[in-house]
């Protein structure tokens, strides 16, 4: 049965005012009978006929006008679908569930599919899922690909009419007895393939500002006869170049061991896929040479100008150096991404960096009146040690001195004791975190030994308590680094930052002495950072024992301080008992830290005696205290443990390392080393 079609609202309203204005012909009428009666009746008769003629067109015309509308409008929509079904973007019409309904032909153009209804919008495009379908009345945009087209894709939910079951919905080609809800999804798609690929060329095109520096330029000269000297130069020059033009880079040599290239970003892609093997084939280059050349690397990314590429490039040629050389480093912003840095740092013999620090360190500490020397968490006896040797700098140049320490492990208790309550030294020597915020001010110089990473310090605070801040350390640096330092003097190659500090005391002048607890516990430094002088020792670390031993130091005597108890050698025994070996080559293992003072200690030295074991390679010891996991990695020359740690955090020397994990157990955090470790074998990476 068909409905009736009335006319309503303002269009009723229109029809019907022909006769609201027969209210005013008869104002009109009776004024005109006031004034002539005869006027009157002839005004009256025509007031009528149009009364009557207004009527009659209202109902017998309504229907008729009625009918002319909707044929008005049924044109009007078949027009409006013609123009919908031919516009050129691409549009379908989806129900909540994410079904076709309708497509236009520009959508049915681009799926090449002909039987789209009800089909799943998911299984035409991949690459939206139902997750992607708005449930609001918000626009949801979602980018996707088709083919070798991408598409910006803009979904909007609107609400639908409530449809009678005679509503005929051929706009959209739908049927009797579809089950429609009362909403829609109404899905445009715009093509940005070019626009993405503009993007892409412009990116590609831009320039990166290459630093290469080559670390050891004058050593390997020195290694090698003067009549190859030159032969090397220019082999070295060769490598460089020709791995420069397959980047399509243009090289310049800023000085004998520096150059600058700027290339385009496209090929950053190549030189971090081969992972800069500029550094492997530099370093092969060999003609007789005993040491071989190494290369740094430093580049700036998407700066927002070529100067601040330069700047970019220069903080991580600074950063590659810092870390000892023979590696890339790429800033991309505050992105720090590091390349190669396998081999082992060499030593250089000559102290002449060391005495301009311990000149430089002199100026600053008598422009200021007090000294805060400050190490990391849980201090170990290096940190101890360079903290002791900076102490006696100070008092032996008249400056009050103070240094922080909170927990003290039982591994540096012994040498710590020997400073306490002695006659010799302020009581104040040793101030926890809240004593020192109370000392330390814009007149003080805040020194900072054995760490350069704030996240790890004794107390991270002190550095906005003032603004003359030293550093002296032997760990590679990261990209958490202490900022505005006025003197950091950091070295990967030395062996620990107490060998640092003695050698900085021999250059401090002022006829300098220490006594022999302070070189005691310089000693012991060195010693424990060298694992008994076997692990990172060079001529220099040698020097270093010698002025301490002249100065005092005992081997009998801090062998016997630095002794474990019975229960750290069980836990010791314990952990070497159930040591897991791991592909073969890594041993890995778990120190328990009950009834243990120094647990982080402890785990470090079992590291240190699972190298003792045939084909290990590398040791990984996990030690749980404080809510922590601590990890100390160990090897003697065929891994580099510190890139394997730095993958969790944490970072140190190519042969010692360590990083600290939170909020896991010690079984997820073997589990994470162990997928570091299949990774990085798979990739080649050790």
């Amino acid at each position: 049965m068909k409905r009736k079609v009335e006319i309503s609202g303002a269009l009723k309203g229109y029809l019907f005012w022909p006769i609201i204005l027969t209210v005013l012909l008869l104002g009109m009428n009776l004024s005109i009978y006031v004034i002539d009666n005869k006027a009157g009746i002839v005004m009256s008769v025509f007031v009528l006929i149009y009364f009557l003629i207004a009527v009659t067109i209202y109902y017998f015309k309504r229907h008729k006008i009625a009918t002319e509308l909707v044929r008005y409008a049924m044109d009007y929509g078949q027009v409006q679908k013609r123009l919908l079904k031919e516009l050129p973007v691409p549009y379908a019409i989806l129900d909540v569930d994410g079904k076709v309904q309708w497509g236009n032909d520009e959508f049915m153009d681009i799926i090449q599919q002909k039987n789209i209804k009800r089909k799943s919008i998911t299984a035409i495009f991949p690459g939206l899922t139902v997750t992607s379908l708005p449930t609001v009345e918000r626009d949801e945009i979602t980018h996707i690909t088709l083919g070798d087209k991408n598409y910006r894709v803009q979904l909007r939910k609107v609400k639908a009419p409530n449809f009678d079951e005679d509503a005929n919905w051929n706009m959209y080609d739908m049927e009797k007895g579809d089950d429609l809800s009362n909403s829609l999804i109404a899905m445009y798609l715009f093509d940005e393939t070019e626009i993405i690929t503009l993007k892409r060329e412009n990116k590609e095109q831009k320039l990166i500002v290459g630093l290469l520096y080559i670390d050891n330029y004058e050593e390997a000269l020195e290694s090698i006869d003067e009549v190859r000297r030159s032969l090397l130069t220019a082999l070295v020059d060769r490598k460089v170049t020709k791995y420069m033009q397959s980047i399509d880079a243009v090289i310049k040599k800023l000085e004998k061991d520096k150059y600058i290239f700027v290339f385009q970003y496209k090929y950053l892609s190549f030189l971090q896929n081969n992972k800069f093997s500029i550094l492997d084939e530099v370093r092969g280059v060999n003609i007789g040479n005993e040491m071989a050349v190494t290369i740094s690397i430093g580049l700036g990314v998407n700066a927002e100008n070529y100067i601040t590429s330069y700047e970019y490039a220069r903080a991580a040629i600074g950063l590659a150096l810092g870390r000892g050389g023979d590696q890339a480093v790429i800033k991309d912003r505050d992105k720090i991404s590091y390349y190669g840095g396998k081999s082992i740092q060499i030593e250089k013999n000559t102290r002449v960096k060391a005495r301009v620090k311990a000149h430089a360190f002199r100026e600053i500490i008598e422009g200021k009146d007090k000294v805060v020397i400050m190490g990391h968490k849980l201090g170990d006896v290096d940190s101890f040690g360079a903290a002791i040797g900076v102490y006696r700098i100070a008092t032996t140049l008249n400056k009050k001195a103070h240094i922080v320490i909170n927990e003290v492990t039982a591994s540096l208790r012994p040498m710590m004791n020997r400073f306490v309550g002695n006659p010799d030294y302020e009581e104040d020597m040793f101030l926890n975190n809240e004593k020192a915020k109370e000392v330390v001010d814009n007149n003080t110089i805040l020194v900072i030994v054995d760490v350069n990473r704030p996240s790890y310090m004794e107390c991270v605070e002190l550095l906005d308590y003032t603004n003359t801040i030293v550093v002296f350390d032997h760990h590679r640096q990261t990209n958490e680094a202490i900022k505005d330092a006025s003197l950091s003097y950091i070295e990967p190659y030395a062996s620990s930052t107490s060998e640092m500090v003695a050698e900085i005391l021999q250059y401090i002048g002022d006829n300098l002495r220490l006594k022999s607890l302070e070189a005691d516990a310089l000693y012991a430094g060195i010693m424990i950072d060298t694992n008994n002088f076997l692990t990172k020792t060079g001529v220099r670390t040698f020097e270093a024992a010698a002025f301490l031993r002249r100065n005092g130091a005992d081997a009998t005597r801090i062998r016997k301080a630095l002794r474990s108890d019975f229960n750290d050698f069980k836990n010791k025994a314990d952990a070497i008992t159930n040591t897991e070996v791991f592909m073969d080559y890594f041993a890995i293992s778990m120190c328990d830290s009950n009834n243990s003072e120094s647990p982080t200690v402890l785990g470090a030295q079992v590291a240190n005696e699972l190298l003792n074991i045939a084909k290990i390679k590398a040791s990984f010891v996990f030690t749980e205290f404080n809510n922590m996991i601590y990890i100390s990695a160990r090897s003697i020359d065929e891994v580099n443990v510190q890139i394997i740690m730095e993958k969790l955090g944490g970072g140190g020397h190519l042969s010692v390392a360590g990083a600290q994990l939170e909020n896991c157990t010690v079984e997820e955090a073997i589990q994470k080393l162990k997928s570091i470790l299949e990774n990085m074998v798979n990739n080649g990476e050790l």
